[in-house]
């Protein structure tokens, strides 16, 4: 496994030491954690693992060590399977023959306020080809707005400049794609060493309005897991067909559409809901997502959906507006933005004058309670206090 920034939870820490999996010891894993009781291998032995391990099964917790694989795996498949999915132009040429009627369009920076809006069928998507956590994506509705989305897309993209290596947020190019109308998920998965997808959780994406793209709450419950194991798997399948893919771990967006049809949005490679939020399936179904990939074993679904506890389980994002300057940013008000939820499984910090995060939390809620659409529409500037 490698561990890098932004952030390692204490659940992935124990199950890496319980399970004995060997960590590369590079430089940023001595300011992310306690090296105590780690396996931490240098470089040479790290690669030398690499290359007696059979079959390679590799696990990274952040985009970040992207870097490091495409400069020391070259020999591997993991580099060209990063930079496949990683690179969502390539990635929609890789499935246009299951999808052949998805419209979409690579574009550099510089062109994109030369591009005639008027001959783009709304509402469309513009976002990097290569990017991260939804910065620089946005959802355009009217020609009229183009000018100022491409203001905000240059302000977000300043904003994180030197945050994330090339590898995992490039805004030199972009990708313009048809919107698709319907509900979001995000599957965390692995494809096994047959080739096999794994779904080890899926999460509903809802949002607060018809133009958010935020990234604000995701939710799943037994509910989604049934209604969507199925005809999720057979999307991952065909994926897996066309990429030729195996032990490998993957997030997958999707969007399902109004008669039913599943249409993925991106994959995101080597690892599983970001910022280890991943972590929120052990609270809602007890499963270890890091020991079933690493023991290729699969979730007992037929147990696990037997009875049903009517529950949402929520990882909500703390996210800072884009107009507040991290740097400003003086202090969080915890104690009253915890008071929003009625339920919370745990709550994680996060240092809100490096990232556009000041927290993490994991909550439970009755299926049927308006929390969620309450926490959709908060606004977390109150929470908030800045250097005058």
């Amino acid at each position: 496994m490698i561990l890098d920034k932004p952030y390692v939870s204490t659940f992935l820490l124990k199950t890496v030491h319980d399970m004995g999996i060997p960590v590369l010891n590079c430089s940023n894993i001595k300011e992310l954690i306690p090296l105590t009781d780690l396996k931490t291998v240098d470089e040479n032995e790290f690669l030398n693992i690499v290359k007696t391990q059979v079959p390679l099964l590799l696990y990274c917790n952040s985009e970040n060590s992207f870097q490091w694989i495409n400069k020391n795996l070259k020999y591997t498949e993991i580099p060209r399977a990063i930079e496949m999915f990683k690179d969502k132009v390539m990635f929609r040429k890789l499935v246009q023959g299951i999808y052949p009627h998805f419209l979409f369009k690579e574009v550099s920076f510089e062109e994109l306020l030369k591009i005639d809006t008027t001959k783009i069928k709304k509402p469309f998507i513009i976002k990097p080809t290569i990017g991260f956590f939804s910065m620089g994506v946005h959802k355009i509705n009217e020609d009229s707005k183009w000018e100022s989305i491409i203001e905000l897309i240059q302000d977000e993209i300043y904003k994180v400049k030197g945050l994330y290596p090339m590898e995992v947020m490039n805004s030199s190019k972009f990708i313009i794609e048809e919107y698709i109308e319907g509900l979001e998920y995000a599957i965390d998965a692995y494809y096994d060493r047959n080739g096999d997808p794994v779904i080890l959780n899926i999460l509903e994406h809802p949002f607060s309005s018809n133009g958010d793209v935020s990234d604000r709450l995701y939710f799943t419950s037994k509910k989604i897991i049934r209604k969507y194991l199925t005809a999720f798997g057979d999307v991952l399948m065909s994926i897996g067909k066309a990429t030729g893919i195996s032990n490998f771990p993957v997030h997958i967006e999707v969007r399902v559409d109004n008669i039913g049809n599943v249409i993925p949005i991106e994959v995101n490679p080597m690892r599983f809901a970001g910022w280890c939020t991943t972590d929120i399936a052990y609270y809602a179904y007890g499963i270890n997502v890091y020991e079933n990939y690493f023991y290729q074993t699969r979730p007992d679904w037929d147990k696990i959906l037997k009875t049903d506890d009517n529950k949402l389980y929520c990882i909500v994002v703390g996210d800072i507006p884009g107009d507040i300057d991290l740097k400003e940013i003086k202090k969080i008000n915890y104690e009253s933005y915890l008071s929003n939820f009625s339920n919370v499984l745990e709550f994680r910090k996060i240092d809100y004058n490096q990232y556009p995060v000041f927290s993490f939390s994991f909550i439970s809620v009755e299926c049927n309670s308006n929390e969620v659409e309450k926490i959709l529409k908060l606004d977390l500037r109150q929470y908030i206090t800045c250097e005058v």
